[in-house]
């Protein structure tokens, strides 16, 4: 996600809250605390809900009501500056900001980081699973520490972020969202672990979803299609620069912005799955049902990336 998803998120929220989304039966209470994890510490200052960027598209504006101020916490992580930013944007709306940083892929700080969200917030009414990076390369080619570290973010800090917040939104009968990807569902060359991680989490959402019927939690898989991002711009080590090349086609990314909205109003309506954009819906249908054509095309494309 693009360095504005967290406050875009947040904004969107609002805006289903507030009444925008009133016809599809958005609740008169205010949601009191958002968990945002994502990237590990170690990535680079852009670590956090995805990234500084996205730290300050979700600035969150929880909409207040006749039960106390709306309360939201955009954490863990999206480096010092861009929290610092989403914090002095929500309480410029006259609401309670709180940042909280932590480590996705070390296991006692997601804990720490839940427990002080809740313990400051008072509960969590919605968890964003948001932690992610990309590994690239051919899978032949790809040492394996590269694999550890693209897992330990990707998917073992997911499952750590469920694990420790799951608790807490039992308690307020609330929203989880697991943001995975159409990497999840299509093959593409070159990318075999970062696809390997999606393919996880999508496995996650979906057993998670099961576990949790009857419960009062809902758990929403999020794969979206391209969005303007600075994922491209991190490496296989998880250091972000600036002046990397993104191969992906500007023409077809959604900006953070509208990815957070469409997102914030899947998981209000408490969807089990949800893909977008057009040409991701259109990559996952055929990845998920006809997967011989495919494999046929991205054959013929690594073969031609392999040649130059």
């Amino acid at each position: 996600m693009a360095r504005s998803f967290v406050r875009g998120l947040a904004h969107a929220v609002a805006h289903v809250v507030e009444g925008r989304g009133r016809s599809r039966g958005a609740p008169s209470a205010p949601a009191c605390g958002i968990l945002a994890a994502a990237w590990h510490r170690d990535a680079s200052p852009i670590t956090s809900s995805g990234s500084p960027a996205e730290a300050r598209a979700s600035a969150p504006r929880w909409r207040s009501s006749s039960r106390g101020r709306g309360r939201t916490s955009p954490s863990p992580g999206a480096g010092s500056i861009a929290l610092a930013e989403v914090v002095a944007q929500i309480e410029a709306l006259g609401r309670r900001g709180l940042a909280v940083a932590c480590d996705v892929t070390d296991d006692a700080d997601v804990a720490r980081a839940a427990d002080e969200v809740v313990s400051r917030l008072g509960k969590l009414d919605v968890v964003v699973a948001n932690a992610g990076f990309g590994v690239t390369g051919k899978i032949e080619s790809l040492p394996i520490d590269a694999w550890h570290r693209q897992f330990a973010t990707n998917v073992f800090g997911v499952a750590s972020t469920i694990r420790h917040t799951l608790p807490h939104l039992r308690a307020s009968r609330g929203r989880l969202a697991l943001i995975a990807s159409v990497a999840g569902m299509i093959p593409t060359p070159g990318n075999g672990a970062y696809a390997a991680s999606k393919y996880a989490v999508r496995g996650l959402g979906q057993t998670l979803a099961i576990e949790l019927a009857g419960s009062g939690v809902s758990c929403t898989l999020i794969h979206p299609g391209f969005v303007a991002s600075e994922i491209a711009q991190v490496d296989n080590g998880g250091r972000f620069d600036p002046k990397r090349r993104d191969p992906r086609p500007a023409k077809l990314m959604w900006t953070a912005e509208d990815a957070a909205r469409v997102i914030a109003r899947a998981i209000h309506r408490r969807a089990r799955e949800y893909t977008f954009t057009a040409h991701g819906k259109l990559g996952g249908f055929l990845g998920r049902h006809l997967p011989g054509f495919v494999h046929l095309v991205m054959s013929r494309i690594g073969r031609r990336s392999g040649r130059r």
